[in-house]
């Protein structure tokens, strides 16, 4: 099947879509939307209130959920709504972009009912077993070097540099991961993610992470992916593959996006600039900042109806994407306060039964990593080429292309010890 054919084999199965008319899809895949997609959101919700016609890639449609109370019948109704692809992705051509990072997997953000009991009881439990006491001397252990090769340069690429390498580092070590499988995830992750040659990208993907379990089935640890081998439900090494690949997506796209688009939010804005660096403000609040306005995951939480549903007076089509707008629910006037120190009321972990079980650690992460960074480099300042910042065109991530920043050359830290020596859960 063609492109072509699909999206017409596409549009004759969306009767019931909030659309019922000639009126396009908006894209969510253009650079146009990546540079300004607040205002798309604006537009949207101008024009049809709470839910909006998208397309995720050229010809797959979808319903982009953008009102905050809309999105909470959703995510608290997974009888109605369950996140089960497996009926949408029968009509999805192989080469379609997205669909790697969206067909069912044996895990529980692609399941409903008793499927999705059992692998979340086992991902709960590997989650609750991470030692949290030793997380902040990993985070430092592993950004302490990170800074010192690039400290004395006076300039650097952060997320090249630092973000990147920090964020992968401690999810091999969460995963008991050593570097050369890990780099071979790294690959695969990144061409999922870009949605380009996605199809070898999952391959490769795949490959390592059953590497990993097949090492850790004979060689267990102290970390999370031995903890799913041992897990009461017993998994199959392939579910436990799935799950760990859900880790490394989630600890490495996900973590980045949130410390980058904070770090730029501290760099570029003087309501927290000035603040956190004079310790009026936290990392912390400059983190909820960003989890409201420019959440890592901008779009997701994706459901698919199991049957024709009304909803706030729209049809909405059996087993079609029902994709949640984190950044735009956030920022519904009908909930939205000016207000936002201490406030977590926002939907970028996700809620109800799929509510990421990870925050707390991703927030340590995250302030660890940011806080380092600062101290050892206050003075920093963004140094875009053109002026602004450029994100990465994408359905799903609010993600930037880069953040390069220049100081005064600061001498190297000393002190650091070896973040491998700690297990990663505890014993």
């Amino acid at each position: 099947m063609t492109t072509s054919d699909y999206r017409t084999h596409a549009q004759a199965h969306v009767h019931g879509s909030p659309i019922d008319s000639d009126d396009q899809r908006i894209p969510l895949y253009l650079p146009e939307f990546a540079a300004d997609p607040h205002r798309s959101y604006r537009e949207m919700r101008a024009r049809y209130g709470s839910l909006a016609p998208v397309e995720l890639a050229p010809g797959v449609p979808a319903t982009l959920v953008i009102g905050y109370n809309t999105a909470l019948r959703v995510l608290n109704d997974p009888d109605r709504f369950p996140a089960d692809p497996r009926v949408w992705q029968k009509d999805i051509p192989a080469e379609c972009p997205i669909l790697p990072l969206l067909e069912w997997r044996p895990m529980a953000s692609r399941c409903a009912g008793q499927e999705f009991v059992r692998y979340r009881q086992a991902i709960t439990a590997s989650m609750d077993e991470v030692d949290m006491y030793a997380i902040h001397t990993v985070v430092e252990n592993i950004a302490g070097p990170l800074i010192n090769s690039f400290c004395e340069d006076g300039h650097a690429e952060l997320i090249q540099q630092y973000v990147f390498p920090l964020a992968f580092q401690v999810i091999n070590y969460l995963l008991g991961c050593p570097p050369e499988i890990g780099q071979q995830v790294a690959a695969g992750t990144a061409a999922l993610l870009e949605g380009v040659d996605a199809e070898a990208g999952s391959r490769m993907l795949g490959e390592a992470l059953m590497n990993l379990v097949l090492l850790k089935r004979e060689q267990p640890g102290s970390d999370i992916t031995s903890v799913l081998l041992q897990h009461p439900v017993e998994l199959s090494e392939e579910e436990v593959s799935h799950h760990v690949s859900q880790v490394y997506g989630t600890g490495i796209e996900f973590e980045l996006n949130l410390i980058v688009n904070t770090l730029l939010l501290i760099l570029t804005d003087e309501r927290f600039g000035g603040s956190v660096l004079g310790g009026n403000l936290t990392s912390r609040d400059a983190l909820d900042e960003v989890l409201f306005n420019d959440p890592p995951l901008a779009n997701l939480l994706i459901t698919y109806p199991r049957m024709p549903i009304l909803l706030d007076d729209v049809w909405l089509p059996a087993h079609q994407p029902v994709v949640i707008s984190m950044a735009a629910c956030n920022n519904d006037p009908a909930i939205r306060t000016s207000e936002l120190t201490g406030n977590r009321a926002h939907l970028a972990w996700g809620l109800g039964p799929h509510a990421c079980p990870a925050q707390s650690l991703a927030y340590m992460v995250a302030e660890g990593a940011i806080d380092q960074l600062l101290d050892a480099i206050p003075e920093m300042r963004a140094d875009f080429p053109d002026g602004e910042p450029v994100w990465r065109p994408g359905p799903f991530h609010r993600s930037l292309a880069g953040l390069p920043v220049t100081f005064p050359p600061q001498a190297p830290l000393a002190g650091y010890g070896d973040a491998a020596a700690r297990p990663a859960v505890r014993a």
